[in-house]
C-alpha cells in the first residue's frame, strides 16, 4: 500500500534531510543579522541559530547513542523488546513489488514528483509503501513492518521529463539490511493465550451441537445435561484447551520488527551501522560546534 501524503512519507523525507535544512536556516538567520546590522538583529539571530542547533544536536545525539549502545542480536534467541538486527533483506515467498515510477522490482519504495512553476519547484505527488519484507541473518527471519520507520537507503535516483522532477527511493531484495527498533514474537512460546476464555468459547460451540453434547455427556440418558454431567464436559474442555495452548507454545514464534510504542528510534537502512553511527556523530558534532559559536555571538552582543 501507498499514498500520497502518508505520515511515513513526510517523517522519512523530513528526518533524511533535517540536517541540510537545519544548516540552511542557520545560514538564512546569519544573512538576517547581517542585514539589519542592529545589536537586536543579531542577537535575535544567534538566538533563533542556536535554537535549532540545539534540536538538530539531540536528535542527532540520540540516533548516534542509540545504534553505537544497542548491541547486534541474532533473530532468533533475541530477547523481546529494544533491538538491533543486521542482516540480509527478503521479500516474502510469492510476493512482488514494483516501484510506481520505474517499474523496478523492490521491498520498499519512496518517491516524489515535482513540476517546475517559474523559478521553484511544487510537489505535485509522493508516496511511500507500507508492506512488510523479510530481514534474515544466520539464526532465522523476522518480518519487517516499515511503517513510521526512518529509512535511510543508498539507492537514489533523480530525473528530469517534460518539465516534472522525479526522486526515488528503494529498498532491493538482498540489500545488506539494518533494522533497529521494537522486537517482538507474535505466537509460539509468547503467545498471549486466555484458558478462561478458550474453555467458554469450546463449551459454547459443544452447546450449539446438542445431539452431539449428549452423545458425548449425557451418561444417565435421560436427554439432558445435569450439573454433574457438565463438570464433566467442563473438565474434558479443559483438557483439550491445555492440549491445544501445549501445541501452540511448542510452534515456531514470527519475529516482528515495528516502531516502538515508546516512541524510541526505529531505524531502517541498507547502510552499515557503522557508517551510521560516524554519520550521526558528525552531524552531532557540527550542529553541537553551530550550537556553541552561537551561544557565544550571544554573549558579544549582549557585552557589548
Amino acid at each position: 500500500m501507498f499514498g500520497g501524503n502518508g505520515i511515513a512519507s513526510l517523517t522519512g523525507v523530513r528526518q533524511q534531510y533535517s540536517n541540510f535544512l537545519t544548516s540552511g536556516l542557520n545560514l538564512a538567520f546569519l544573512l538576517i543579522g547581517l542585514q539589519t546590522e542592529t545589536r537586536q538583529g543579531w542577537l535575535i539571530a544567534f538566538s533563533l541559530v542556536a535554537a535549532t542547533s540545539l534540536v538538530a544536536w539531540a536528535g542527532n545525539f540520540r540516533r548516534y547513542r542509540m545504534i553505537s549502545d544497542t548491541p547486534t542480536s541474532n533473530i532468533a534467541s533475541a530477547a523481546q523488546g529494544y533491538a538491533e538486527f543486521v542482516g540480509r533483506a527478503r521479500q516474502h515467498a510469492g510476493y512482488r513489488m514494483a516501484s510506481p515510477l520505474t517499474g523496478l522490482p523492490c521491498l520498499w519504495f519512496r518517491y516524489v514528483v515535482e513540476r517546475r512553476t517559474e523559478d521553484k519547484w511544487e510537489e505535485v505527488d509522493r508516496g511511500t509503501s507500507t508492506d512488510t519484507f523479510l530481514l534474515v541473518d544466520g539464526s532465522g527471519s523476522c518480518v519487517v513492518d516499515p511503517e513510521q520507520a526512518e529509512i535511510l537507503s543508498s539507492h537514489k535516483q533523480v530525473w528530469h521529463r517534460d518539465g516534472y522532477r522525479y526522486t526515488e527511493y528503494l529498498l532491493l531484495a538482498d540489500d545488506p539490511l539494518y533494522a533497529i527498533g521494537e522486537h517482538a514474537t507474535l505466537g509460539g512460546a509468547n503467545s498471549d493465550l486466555d484458558p478462561r476464555q478458550d474453555i467458554g468459547a469450546l463449551l459454547a460451540e459443544w452447546k450449539r451441537d446438542k445431539p452431539d453434547l449428549l452423545r458425548r455427556f449425557d451418561l444417565n440418558g435421560d436427554g439432558e445435561i445435569d450439573l454433574k454431567e457438565w463438570a464433566l464436559a467442563r473438565r474434558q474442555a479443559r483438557r483439550e484447551v491445555e492440549r491445544e495452548h501445549r501445541e501452540i507454545r511448542l510452534r515456531d514464534g514470527v519475529h516482528v520488527m515495528r516502531k516502538p510504542p515508546d516512541g524510541r528510534l526505529f531505524l531502517i537502512s541498507n547502510l552499515p551501522p557503522q557508517k551510521l553511527v560516524s554519520k550521526y556523530a558528525i552531524w552531532a558534532r557540527l550542529h553541537l560546534a553551530f550550537l556553541l559559536s552561537a551561544l557565544s555571538g550571544c554573549a558579544v552582543v549582549l557585552g557589548n
